[in-house]
């Protein structure tokens, strides 16, 4: 049977002293990707900002085991060196730091090998044509004066450029355009294609991402635990029915 390369388990997570989540569980293999959905305020964003090692996010109780290590005792750079990527829904802007630097540090640190500026601009040049970034975007300075669009799409070549075991997209289709997303679904299923260990966790509000990557599973967050899963159909029951039956449905459970 195959391990799991992310296992979640039982985790409760407080933020400024309140709990977001509760005890919640989720196991991934490699090769998969799973959609998390859910109401605003349901833990979406707590439960990929605790994965990647937030200090604001203050674990109660539970594991989070990555390629066989609890990565609740590493500090969020090592996550990152350890394989973990995380695509913010709101990247910050950062006036003076040049992106071109700031992805040549993140590659250098990430992969734990030194690279030359000419290789590494070839690197990314061939990385920028995929997702149709001109080649002044990289003289700017990180995400400043960014579109929303531009700013998900430099998230995206990031992804590209560290080749993570595991990518966490924060409402990445958030503000794109048709054209964009496909673009950033393109790039998601090329990776999963050309890494033998790569998997995916999309968070979204949104089914259009969903019709084009068809991830194996979906799954429906509400008060800080997942409340029902399915494959990629069940975002079509999600959009006709809405969160609002899925949850009426949970909570019967607990009235019977």
């Amino acid at each position: 049977m195959t391990k799991p390369i992310l296992s979640i388990t039982n985790l409760s997570v407080n933020v400024e002293n309140k709990k977001i989540l509760s005890k919640f569980s989720l196991k991934i293999k490699n090769q998969e990707i799973h959609a998390i959905m859910g109401p605003n305020g349901s833990g979406k964003s707590t439960l990929a900002y605790t994965i990647m090692g937030h200090p604001k996010y203050n674990v109660i109780s539970g594991k989070i085991i990555f390629k066989n290590k609890n990565i609740l005792l590493l500090s969020p750079d090592k996550r990152a060196k350890l394989g973990i990527f995380l695509s913010f829904q709101t990247p910050l802007e950062i006036s003076g730091l040049n992106y071109f630097s700031f992805l040549k540090n993140s590659y250098t640190n990430t992969h734990n090998k030194n690279i030359t500026a000419l290789k590494f601009n070839m690197l990314v040049k061939e990385k920028t044509k995929t997702l149709n970034i001109e080649d002044s975007f990289l003289s700017r300075d990180l995400n400043v004066g960014f579109s929303g669009g531009e700013k998900k799409r430099a998230e995206i070549l990031q992804m590209n450029l560290l080749t993570p075991s595991l990518a966490i997209l924060d409402e990445t289709d958030s503000g794109l355009d048709i054209d964009s997303l496909k673009l950033v679904c393109k790039s998601i299923s090329s990776l999963k294609k050309e890494k033998k260990e790569f998997s995916a966790i999309i968070i979204t509000h949104y089914k259009k991402i969903l019709d084009f990557l068809k991830p194996d599973f979906v799954h429906v967050m509400y008060d800080g635990k997942i409340i029902k899963s399915g494959n990629h159909t069940f975002a079509n029951y999600i959009e006709k029915h809405g969160f609002t039956k899925i949850i009426n449905d949970y909570k019967k459970q607990f009235k019977k």
